[in-house]
């Protein structure tokens, strides 16, 4: 495994043509502007921060016939973040994106790696390490030897056959 920079992570991101991504937390405080946004009410500035997520998508994946799967890995009743992500990934969903929901309760006995991650083209597994807040990305890593990629690709196989497609998945809400 190797250091890399979110320079060359972001690169190698943009460049593949299969990306399978798992997220392991409940909540990510890199978007708190966003969250708060929504927490507040103001779902035009969400909607707009979305709308650059969409964007990017389509030009990057869905219009090069490129594949982005993810698996969200979430404690249920959902928390208000993963709430927010709920209302508003179905955009990106009806665009191409693979989103399934795998609830927390059913990963006990999952092999998983401790960080989210990324697969790549089946060549390159990308770890993002983040901050005790899931604020900041303290370090990237890049594994490609033979058993790190099986792992990670068999890691994301079986939390994809487990997780539920996002249009079908009903989970309990903290707000409702």
């Amino acid at each position: 495994m190797e250091l890399i920079s979110t320079d060359q992570w972001l690169q190698q991101l943009g460049a593949a043509q299969d990306v399978r991504k798992v997220e392991l937390r409940d909540h990510y405080s890199a978007d708190e502007k966003l969250f708060a946004d929504w927490q507040s009410g103001d779902l035009d500035a969400v909607d707009a921060s979305y709308q650059g997520w969409r964007e990017f998508f389509v030009t990057k994946y869905v219009e090069a016939g490129r594949t982005f799967r993810r698996v969200r890995v979430v404690s249920e009743p959902l928390s208000a973040y993963q709430e927010m992500a709920l209302t508003y990934s179905g955009a990106t969903v009806d665009l191409g994106e693979g989103l399934r929901w795998l609830p927390r309760r059913l990963v006990s006995t999952l092999a998983l790696p401790g960080n989210d991650f990324f697969v790549l083209d089946e060549q390159t597994a990308i770890f993002t390490v983040l901050d005790a807040m899931a604020k900041e990305v303290v370090q990237v890593q890049r594994a490609t030897e033979p058993a790190e990629l099986r792992f990670c690709r068999e890691a994301f196989d079986a939390a994809w056959d487990l997780a539920v497609p996002h249009h079908d998945y009903r989970a309990r809400m903290i707000h409702a």
